[in-house]
C-alpha cells in the first residue's frame, strides 16, 4: 500500500515537472548592446543554454556578440544563425566573436547546432 502511494506521488511530481518545463511561462533574459557610433557588442556566456537570451542591437551600427562556451556539452559547440547564413563554431573555454549584420530591422533567432537550444536578436 505504501508503495503505490509513494509510485503515485512520484508520478504526479514528475507529470507536474514535465508540464511546468514545456509549458510554464519562463523568463528570458534581454540585453541592449553596449557601445557608441562605431560598434556595439553583447558578452553570451554559453552553459546549459545562453545568457542574454535576448539581444537587443541599434539598426546600421556594426555588432557583434562574443560567445564563451563554458558547456561541455557537443549540442552546444555551434551556434547558428539561419538568416545570416552564420555557423560558428564555439570552441570550449574561448570567446567567439560573431559580427552580425544590422542593416535591417527585426527579429532574428539563432541556435545550437542541435536546435535544442535558442536566443535571439531584436535589431531596432
Amino acid at each position: 500500500m505504501i508503495t503505490k502511494a509513494l509510485v503515485l506521488i512520484i508520478g504526479l511530481a514528475a507529470i507536474g515537472f514535465i508540464l511546468w518545463w514545456f509549458f510554464g511561462k519562463h523568463t528570458t533574459a534581454t540585453v541592449t548592446a553596449d557601445g557608441d557610433a562605431d560598434l556595439q557588442q553583447v558578452d553570451v556566456e554559453v552553459n546549459g543554454g545562453y545568457s542574454p537570451e535576448q539581444v537587443v542591437l541599434k539598426q546600421g551600427v556594426p555588432a557583434v556578440l562574443n560567445f564563451t562556451r563554458k558547456d561541455a556539452s557537443g549540442c552546444l559547440d555551434h551556434v547558428v544563425f539561419s538568416d545570416f547564413g552564420i555557423n560558428q563554431e564555439l570552441p570550449q573555454n574561448q570567446t567567439q566573436t560573431v559580427t552580425i549584420d544590422t542593416s535591417k530591422a527585426g527579429e532574428y533567432q539563432w541556435a545550437c547546432g542541435m536546435d535544442m537550444f535558442h536566443g535571439k536578436v531584436i535589431i531596432k
